[in-house]
This record gives structure tokens, sequence and C-alpha cells, in this order.
């Protein structure tokens, strides 16, 4: 009996400390849209808590509402092959394998469950630029990977990008590296007039992609 209550007491304590489970506020030097006041951020809490605990995050995917990448916001919400939301935090990308380390992020999967890890050099990026690169890793959903599929994600975050660029300019920061690269992918879809032409170029003369096979599950030759 003596065991059992203590159990009981255990379980009662650990309690609280599920449900006061931190938030990381947006850092300080991230530049916000204007409707983002800090009530309206922890009002995203309790639809995002369950993707990650940074509230850049809960941000970044709410910015995604109204844009091309809606599906993507979805999928991270649990309506992808796992049926389970997908996890988002910034995290050392050697420490999945060493070349990673300079990848801006990296979609994962272990033990059943979808991850999205992003580089933490863009701690500071805006959230738009963060939204558009979470609209190409949420694509990714099972252990395959294809020139085929990439170049999708590619065209998707640039399409993204373009979207969040006419919601929300101020996202346009140039001091931010992933604002770089997701210039340089605007850049790409509007030479090919809003196709994959140059996207797709730009994938299969990536080096990071040389071993890929052409397609996988679900992404056909692109």
């Amino acid at each position: 009996m003596k065991k059992f209550t203590l159990l009981i007491i255990a379980l009662i304590l650990a309690i609280p400390q599920v449900l006061a489970a931190k938030l990381e506020p947006v850092p300080i030097g991230v530049k916000l849209p204007q409707k983002y006041s800090q009530e309206y951020i922890d009002s995203l809490a309790d639809e995002y808590k369950r993707v990650s605990n940074e509230q850049i995050f809960h941000v970044a995917l709410d910015m995604l509402e109204g844009t091309t990448g809606e599906f993507s916001r979805k999928a991270i919400l649990g309506y992808n092959l796992t049926q389970e939301p997908v996890k988002i935090e910034f995290k050392d990308l050697s420490e999945l394998n060493p070349a990673y380390a300079s990848y801006d992020a990296v979609g994962w999967k272990k033990k059943g469950k979808l991850y999205i890890y992003i580089n933490p050099k863009h701690k500071e990026a805006p959230p738009g630029a963060l939204a558009a690169l979470l609209s190409h890793e949420a694509l990714h959903q099972d252990e395959y990977n294809s020139l085929s599929e990439e170049t999708y994600a590619w065209t998707m975050e640039a399409t993204v990008w373009c979207d969040i660029l006419r919601k929300y300019p101020e996202s346009n920061d140039t001091d931010s590296a992933l604002v770089t690269r997701e210039n340089v992918l605007k850049q790409l879809l509007e030479k090919g007039n809003y196709t994959n032409k140059y996207i797709k170029k730009t994938v299969y003369a990536n080096e990071g992609y040389k071993n890929l096979p052409l397609t996988s599950p679900g992404y056909e030759n692109q």
C-alpha cells in the first residue's frame, strides 16, 4: 500500500511539470509583421505547441495560412503519412551527419515520427523566410528522396516565398542568410516564367543530390 501511495503522489507531482512546458519566445532581434503582438503570438500556442516549443515557428506556421504552403502547414500539424504532428526545432545538423553541417534544414524520420531540424544560424531569420523553408521540408514524409521530389520541394519553397512577400513585404530582410537563399529561389522561379525550369537545373546540378534517384514515391519526373 505504501508503494502505491508514493506512486500516486509522484504522478500527481509530475502533471504540473508537463502542463508548464515553457515556450521559447521569439528572439528579440527578429522583426515581425505588425499583427504579431505578443498577445497574438501567445494565442497560437494551442494550435502549434505539439509541433514546437519555439514561438518563432508558431509565427512562421501562422504566416503559411492563405499561401501555397497551406498544404505544408496542414502536413506539419499531422495531415501526413504518419498522421502525427511533425516536430520542429533548431539543431546542430552536424550531429545528424557531419556532411549536413552547412545545410539550412533537414527533414528526418526516426522511429516512425517526422522531424524538421533547422540550422541554428537561422535563429534570427524572419519568420516569413522560415515559413518558406518549412513548406519545403514538410513535403519530405518518408525515408525516400529523389531529384523529382527536391525539384517539387524547391519550387514550393520559391512559390511560398513569393506569396509571403506579397502578404508580409517586411520579411525581405536582406541581412538574413535565409532570405538570401529565398531570393535566389525566387529569381530562378521568375527566370523560368514561374515554372520549375531553372530550379530543376539547379537541383540536378547540386552535388548534395548527385546520388539521388530520378523519382521517389509520390513524385514522378518533375
